[in-house]
Formats: C-alpha cells, structure tokens, sequence
C-alpha cells in the first residue's frame, strides 16, 4: 500500500514539474515531492470527511426526516416543504435549489470551495435518491431531535472538509459582507422565513418541530467545527510572568509567547512600569489547570480569555478531526 502510494506522489509531481516550462527557478524535487504528499494527504482527509458528511447527511434525511414529512431549516429545508408540496424528488430539489448557492460561492469563496461543495450536494442528491435507508421511528420528538442531529453532523463534517452541503452558509456570507449583518443574523432571518411558510402551508405544530430540528442541526454543527474542546486564547499580565512562562511550558506542555507592554495604572507625568505580557493558546478544558498554575504563582495575575475558532501549529493540543 505504502509503495501504491508513493509511485502516485512520485507520479504526481513529475506531472506537475513537467506542466512547469520555465524552470530557472524551479524548487527541488525533493521539495516539490513533499509538497505533492502534503497535498494529497489532506485531500484525502478532506474527501474522507465529506463523503462522511454527505452519508450522515442523507441518512438524517431518507431514515428519519423525509418518511414522515419533517422539515429543516436552509435550502435544505426549503427542498423538504417543495418535496410535499409539489411531489417533486427531494434529489433534484438539492440540486436545482442549492446550484446558484453554488456559483455564488464562486466568486466569493473561491472555485475550489465551490467545487468541493458541488460535488458535495450532488453526492447527496445521489445518495437521497438510491439509498433506502430503514425508516427508523415514527416517535415525533425522536424524528426532530435524531433527524436534525445527523443532518447537522453531516453539514458539519462537509464544512471541516472544505465544503457545504446546504447553501444557506454561502448566502449568508455574501450579504455579511454587503451590509451590516453578521452570518448568524441572515441564517437565522432566512430559517424564521421557512418556518413561517411552513407553518402556513402545513400546520404550527409542524414548523414547531422544524424549529426543533433546525436547533438540533445547528448545535450539532457547532459540535463538530469547533469541539467541546474550543480553543481559547488567554493574555496574562503578572510582576512574575517568568514563573509563569516555565509553569506553562513544563507543567502543561503548552507553547506562549512573550511580548512588552507597559503599565498602564499611574499618574499624570509618572513613568510607566515594563512588563512582560504572556500569550498562550489552550482548549476549554485546560483553562482551570491553567487558573491553578498561575494562581499558584501569582493570585493577583491579571487574565484576559477569549474564544478562538480554529488554530494550527505550535504546541497546541490537537482537537479531533485537526
């Protein structure tokens, strides 16, 4: 298997020096064939997670959602309302609805993205309309909480892949950037207008539950992008910041950074003190180890924590799926 792969890296990269006609500065090839591996590495990984998403995805939807006409929030959602409505097949509906999603994301994320995500939907759509998957319960409050769960955990694991699998993200981003709303405001104005027209078209208690499956989706989104493990930077300002350098490194094998600032407390005309300000990156779960190093050292350090989406590199503590 190793040599498989290898004689596809080796392959690849003589494909691609060969594509390069000017070659007066060209990279070595040893350089170029590490480069090849560690592209092709992570598109493997990246097509692994898709492909997982687009199977959690669709199980979300033909084992729980679809069989006793349970609706979504996003295009996805919109497709399940069109689906009863018209008779429609749920796998064109995927595809026609979320396509100009699609060439949005063209041209604001990028072709790659755009791509992946085209490839991503047509999967589903694919997968929606020749797996059978078992209709698992007729349990309302089952179908709403597990339907939207595994929806939610494909939509996510497209995104750690590179991609989306509904095209509402892509939407939101676009008029993020147009006008003063975050992405979460447009996602959730575009959710409260589907449920509205669900609740019009079928009955309250039906978009009640949508709502209810849409939270499941969403949390489990949040779940899967950013862990229970959510990275959190933490700044530290202490007379004993060495203390607490060396506690950090040896006591939780964790990286920081020191940079200079100054004291900013004194009075007009007084010369301010230097410090040394430590930055370090840490998981949720490690903040209270981290509280106890420094409170050991210096009850009166002065900590600033804030949530950080992602980070890669350092000495970090890799979360799943990194």
């Amino acid at each position: 298997m190793n040599s498989i792969f290898q004689y596809i890296i080796v392959e690849a990269t003589k494909q691609r020096l060969k594509k390069r006609r000017v070659q007066t500065t060209k990279k070595p090839f040893e350089k170029e064939v590490k480069e090849t591996t560690i592209e092709f590495t992570h598109l493997l990984k990246e097509s692994a997670l898709i492909i997982l998403g687009v199977v959690s995805a669709s199980f979300g939807l033909t084992g729980f959602l679809l069989p006793n006409a349970f609706i979504d929030g996003g295009v996805t959602g919109i497709s399940l309302i069109l689906t009863e409505v018209t008779g429609l097949s749920l796998s064109l509906l995927l595809v026609l609805l979320n396509t100009p999603f699609i060439v949005l994301g063209y041209s604001t994320i990028g072709k790659q993205f755009a791509f992946r995500s085209f490839l991503g939907i047509l999967a589903l759509a694919i997968s929606v309309h020749f797996i059978d998957f078992p209709t698992v319960t007729d349990d309302k409050l089952l179908i709403a909480v597990f339907g939207g769960f595994f929806l939610g955990l494909g939509i996510g694991l497209a995104i750690r892949g590179g991609a989306v699998i509904d095209g509402t993200e892509v939407l939101a981003i676009f008029i993020s950037r147009k006008t003063s709303l975050t992405i979460g405001d447009v996602i959730l104005v575009f959710n409260i207008l589907i449920f509205s027209v669900a609740a019009y078209i079928f009955t309250i208690e039906t978009a009640l539950y949508a709502m209810l499956t849409y939270l499941s989706a969403s949390k489990t989104v949040d779940f899967v992008v950013s862990g229970i493990e959510e990275y959190v930077g933490v700044t530290i300002i202490s007379e004993r910041s060495e203390e607490i350098r060396l506690a950090i490194i040896e006591n939780m094998g964790r990286g920081c950074t020191i940079y200079n600032g100054k004291r900013g407390f004194g009075k007009r005309g007084e010369t301010l003190k230097d410090t040394d300000i430590i930055y370090t990156l840490i998981t949720r779960l490690e903040l209270a180890k981290l509280q106890t190093e420094v409170d050991k050292i210096d009850k009166n350090a002065f900590l600033v924590m804030q949530s950080i989406k992602d980070a890669k590199g350092g000495m970090i503590k890799k979360r799943p799926l990194n």
